[in-house]
């Protein structure tokens, strides 16, 4: 169902704060991208359905595509969880999420691919290091990771969703298995500190020269959270796939907007994961909301160990026939254009305009809902 309220709404309505606050460059031009996303500003087309019973017209308005939209990230992610369905294997998958403490969120807004970069460096290297130690599996790990860099109330939280299976490949290109670990794969704790070392030693190496600020990242207890295996190898994929596309607020969220307040909804994982009603200011909303735009062409998700593209290629279906896999029928998947009035057939473009609109002759062809035969 469309949401009653969207993040477009609340930027349409800004638009003086926009011009006049020292966003930056790639932020304001994403922040322009939503607000113009699927209005006539970015042109559109229009459609008609293939099937003889219905040969109903639509007009649509273009995407922006902006990977920070809501609204358009829900096909990529189905796109995303049918791509990588045939590439389970049948061990046990564990969630692990990496999480940097709240001392380095001022150096997040100032330099944030250093601190992002580093986050997956370090995190792939702790797993990578446990992995390759003959104690816990002793062959190759692989690991998929997502960045998250929100709370649910918009503030700056920087965390890594990771799916690691419970094994790796060795040197012969076989699977080994891990120790047998019911609630977790890696030692919390030791992860935690060898995160800490290698996450420090990483900013350091980049530049960072703040001794007050590692002296700070010392004191602190650092955050390894890890899950139970998942019970079946098809909600790992599905899992995962609620993250990869997910940006920092979902429109369905937005509960009401005004000229002073957006009131929208968060869960408060302190009070067991209630949701409650949460109200900003509409300029502390869109600050808020820009923090989560990420630099230009920065890789949020991103495949290690024999995950990589590289050695899937390499070693995937051997893997897969080693370990007698058996890969289930695919499901029929529901194409992302069918018609929104028969709910049958599929809609085929016939014209295209830009932000001057449809032809005429097509806009009393729309009004009553009449193909044209002819081609325009």
């Amino acid at each position: 169902m469309r949401a009653r309220h969207e993040v477009a709404s609340i930027l349409r309505q800004e638009e003086d704060y926009l011009n006049n606050t020292r966003f930056n460059g790639w932020q304001l031009r994403s922040l322009f991208a939503l607000r113009k996303c699927r209005t006539a500003a970015l042109g559109g087309h229009i459609d008609t359905c293939n099937s003889p019973k219905c040969n109903s017209l639509h007009l649509s308005y273009n995407s922006c595509r902006n990977r920070h939209c809501p609204k358009c990230q829900g096909h990529k992610t189905q796109q995303w969880i049918d791509n990588r369905s045939d590439e389970l294997l049948p061990v046990a998958y564990y969630h692990v999420v990496f999480t940097l403490p709240s001392a380095l969120h001022r150096l997040a807004l100032y330099a944030p691919k250093i601190v992002y970069n580093s986050l997956f460096k370090a995190a792939w290297g702790t797993i990578h290091g446990f992995g390759k130690n003959p104690n816990y599996i002793g062959a190759q790990p692989g690991m998929i990771s997502v960045l998250h860099t929100w709370g649910q109330n918009l503030s700056l939280h920087p965390h890594l969703h990771c799916i690691v299976p419970s094994g790796g490949v060795n040197k012969q290109g076989k699977w080994k298995h891990s120790k047998k670990r019911e609630h977790y794969l890696f030692p919390v704790m030791a992860l935690s500190k060898v995160f800490r070392a290698k996450y420090t030693a990483l900013l350091r190496k980049s530049g960072i020269k703040d001794q007050k600020l590692f002296d700070e990242l010392y004191k602190k207890q650092w955050v390894v959270y890890t899950k139970k295996p998942f019970k079946r190898n098809e909600a790992v994929v599905a899992y995962l796939g609620g993250y990869t596309h997910k940006i920092a607020i979902d429109n369905h969220r937005i509960k009401g907007i005004t000229k002073q307040q957006v009131v929208f909804s968060a869960k408060k994982y302190r009070n067991g994961g209630k949701k409650e009603l949460l109200v900003l200011h509409p300029h502390e909303f869109i600050r808020r909301f820009s923090l989560h735009i990420l630099p230009k062409g920065f890789v949020r998700m991103r495949h290690y160990g024999f995950l990589s593209s590289t050695c899937k290629r390499k070693y995937l279906k051997d893997l897969q026939a080693e370990l007698q896999i058996v890969i289930g029928l695919k499901r029929e998947i529901t194409p992302h254009r069918i018609c929104p009035k028969c709910k049958i057939g599929i809609l085929k473009t016939i014209v295209t305009f830009d932000s001057r609109g449809p032809p005429k002759n097509w806009q009393t062809n729309l009004k009553n809902n009449l193909p044209k035969k002819t081609n325009a």
